[in-house]
């Protein structure tokens, strides 16, 4: 309200300037009016607009993982966040709105200065309640709201805070001294009308003037509008009931945002019923205290700087600050130990959405956690966290520090330190993983850790594989699928599906029957990003015993699975596959698939650029099948061709690009040439659960509707699968489907 003037200002300057920063005191409203620039602005950034809120970081050497974290960049932890930042930015046209820069200005001027540079279609808007002294810097001044706008906002925020309430001219006079007392500020015109629900507009200026001196614990040489806004906070506070207050200062413990859940589990007790929580947030919403949105149609809190910074004094002076931090960290602890422990499920992308939603409450629970062993403990719960949600920087970060602080020799520090290895793994740091491995080992023999003994089992399968070792890898990874607990058979897909990669590149016959046992395991209990990998596997035997349709069906399906992962390398895997596969399917001369071809090849390596890592990191083997698929494509196209192809494919530098673009490639008929057979090659039930499988049914809802048992549609479908000689349930589906066209 009131700000037209500067929108078009705003919207002018970033058309020719590339650092533009928002100045002014607090609650004059710079964050609303960015937010509100940066929306009318999207159409001039196809690469994005966006928020990097600043204002949860308390640690300098953050903000640039803050802001990599906020703009679903990746973090392998290969170089510094900064370089990884500006290097995934190199690139794009994108607006970045840092907000509250204040508390970290250093930092944000340094950051911003090693992003301008090398990206050079990049603009930034900070915020900040001083400028940041950084050369090219331009600002606009933020001016409180003149009068007419003042009262205008203080009418149609009373009238929203009770319906039917109005200001009439018979009260303007009072109004306008009113907003002038405020000094014009919007949030302080926010929290005194919230007041008007219960008092009259003549009592809460009356209140206002009572408190016009200097605000307990304020120093006097405070801006006089900071002081205004002190003292409209100040207000707000003590109008709030007992219970009010507490949870007030409470849920200030948090960074950033906030879920019900967590309001109820760290904010309940000693004065608050956890079923009050509710009630009490709703009251702080409807008196601008908090604010609530809905992005996945729950509820979600947070409250402005100003206003967490007024209730973490309060918090600090009633003694309840360390209390109030430990059970901040508990609840997060639990949060990350119960997706852990629940990983193979379907929620899996629901559970990483929620990690991710809570990855600043996740560091803070990290950074403040008074017991190492706690903190480590935090750190392997959260390994999905980094490893498939696109964290392993952060992971790495804290594994350095946290297995560092708690040395002691326990279980907890041989399942950390597994968790590390996985990493260390994944960032191509064989060495580090190697010593991590080593010690794992140790700790598993000395405490008699029998789960433990597998995962070193299977680390040291993938660390034989990363050196061309296959024989080795497939024997320690047949090995630990073979001691995996038959109470835990989810834990067998990784095994399962590392091993059937090993044995295809062995030519092993057993290959298929391995993936197809991961592929059920992975099934049946609804494990998506599991299935998506074994999918892989499946799809990379069928290339190896040429069927490139088949191929190029199981990755197709596998990519559709690993939507709302933020995976770089389980996706720019499969992106290869589809390369390869797309060369194998074609014909010499068939220009169109070596085109196509290559511009996978390209998004698969903006992948592996932004991760800091090239092919060769995960084995000979897959170096050489890269390799052979591009001296194929620039046979065919030239090199010029080839590059300006590859350069194409390069643009889609994140996962859900990437997958978004292999997905549109075409969907040509999968049936295999092993198995192009009629219908009647099946017996009739088989039949029956082979059309079902066509409706994209699993085992489970097919043994529902025909009244059979798992364990019965289980061994329908290794049955159908071997008599068609398919590694996978999509090929099945498509055969179908292809079959009864025909037929029809």
């Amino acid at each position: 309200m009131g700000r037209r003037r500067d929108l078009a200002e705003i919207r002018n300057r970033l058309g020719a300037v590339r650092l533009l920063t928002l100045t002014g005191p607090g609650g004059v409203g710079k964050t609303r009016l960015a937010l509100e620039s940066a929306g009318t602005l999207r159409e001039r950034f196809p690469d994005g607009v966006w928020l990097v809120d600043l204002a949860p970081v308390q640690d300098p050497s953050a903000v640039a993982s803050a802001a990599a974290a906020a703009l679903h960049a990746p973090d392998p932890g290969t170089r510094s966040a900064v370089a990884q930042l500006a290097r995934h930015l190199a690139r794009r046209r994108a607006l970045i709105v840092l907000d509250n820069c204040e508390h970290q200005a250093d930092a944000c001027a340094g950051l911003i200065q090693a992003l301008l540079p090398a990206a050079p279609e990049l603009r930034i808007l900070a915020t900040s309640r001083h400028t940041l002294y950084i050369p090219g810097e331009h600002v606009l001044t933020v001016l409180p709201l003149p009068e007419r706008d003042a009262v205008e906002l203080l009418r149609e925020r009373a009238t929203a805070v009770q319906a039917g309430s109005r200001i009439s001219d018979a009260h303007l006079d009072a109004a306008k001294r009113l907003c002038a007392e405020l000094d014009g500020l919007p949030l302080a015109i926010e929290l005194a009308a919230s007041r008007l629900r219960t008092l009259t507009l003549q009592q809460v200026l009356d209140t206002l003037k009572d408190q016009s001196g200097t605000p307990a614990g304020v120093d006097r040489t405070t801006m006089p509008r900071q002081r205004t806004l002190r003292a409209a906070i100040e207000y707000s506070y003590e109008l709030c009931d007992p219970a009010e207050r507490l949870l007030w200062n409470r849920a200030s413990v948090f960074a950033g945002g906030f879920s019900l859940d967590a309001a109820e589990a760290v904010c309940s007790g000693n004065g608050i019923a956890r079923p009050n929580v509710l009630d009490l947030m709703d009251r702080l919403v409807a008196q601008s205290v908090v604010l609530m949105c809905r992005p996945d149609g729950r509820p979600r809190y947070r409250m402005l700087e100003t206003i967490r910074e007024y209730g973490r004094e309060r918090l600090a002076e009633s003694g309840e600050q360390q209390h109030l931090v430990r059970r901040h960290r508990d609840f997060y602890l639990g949060l990350a130990q119960d997706v852990d422990a629940g990983w193979h499920s379907p929620r899996q992308v629901e559970n990483l959405a929620r990690l991710r939603t809570e990855h600043g409450n996740l560091l803070a629970a990290l950074a403040r956690s008074d017991d190492p062993h706690t903190a480590l403990a935090l750190t392997a719960a959260l390994r999905y966290h980094w490893c498939a949600g696109g964290f392993l920087g952060e992971g790495r970060r804290w594994f350095d520090r946290t297995l560092a602080k708690a040395p002691d020799p326990t279980p907890l520090r041989a399942e950390a330190l597994l968790a590390a290895t996985w990493v260390a793994l994944l960032q191509g740091d064989s060495a580090t993983a190697d010593r991590w491995l080593a010690e794992a080992d140790m700790l598993s023999q000395q405490l008699s850790l029998p789960a433990a003994r597998v995962h070193v089992q299977v680390f040291r399968g993938l660390l034989a594989v990363a050196r061309g070792q296959l024989e080795d890898a497939r024997d320690l990874l047949a090995a630990a699928a073979a001691r995996t607990s038959p109470d835990e058979s989810s834990d067998a897909i990784f095994p399962l599906f590392q091993l059937t990669l090993v044995q295809t590149g062995l030519g092993d016959p057993r290959a298929a029957e391995t993936g197809r046992r991961a592929l059920a395991l992975a099934e049946a209990c609804g494990d998506k990003w599991g299935r998506a990998h074994v999918l892989w596997a499946l799809g990379y035997h069928a290339l190896k015993h040429g069927d490139p349709a088949a191929s190029k069906a199981c990755t197709r399906a596998a990519l559709e699975l690993k939507q709302g992962f933020n995976d770089h390398i389980g996706v720019m895997f499969k992106v290869e596959l589809l390369a390869w596969a797309t060369v194998a399917d074609g014909q010499p001369s068939d220009r169109a698939s070596h085109h196509r071809a290559a511009q996978l090849l390209g998004a698969a390596h903006a992948l592996l650029r932004d991760i800091g890592t090239d092919i060769t990191a995960f084995g000979p083997h897959i170096a050489e099948e890269h390799a052979r698929c591009e001296r194929t494509v620039v046979r065919a196209l030239g090199s010029a061709a080839y590059r300006k192809a590859l350069a194409e494919g390069d643009r889609r530098g994140t996962p859900a690009q990437a997958i978004h673009y292999a997905l549109s490639t075409g969907s040509e008929p999968v049936v295999s040439t092993a198995a192009s057979r009629a219908p009647d090659t099946l017996t009739g039930r088989e039949q029956e659960v082979a059309a079902l499988l066509a409706q994209s049914m699993s085992n489970r809802q097919i043994a529902s509707l025909l009244g059979c048992s798992l364990r019965t549609i289980d061994n329908h479908v290794r049955k159908i699968l071997a008599k068609l000689g398919f590694g996978c349930r999509t090929q099945v589906a498509t055969w179908w489907t292809t079959n009864q066209a025909v037929d029809s």
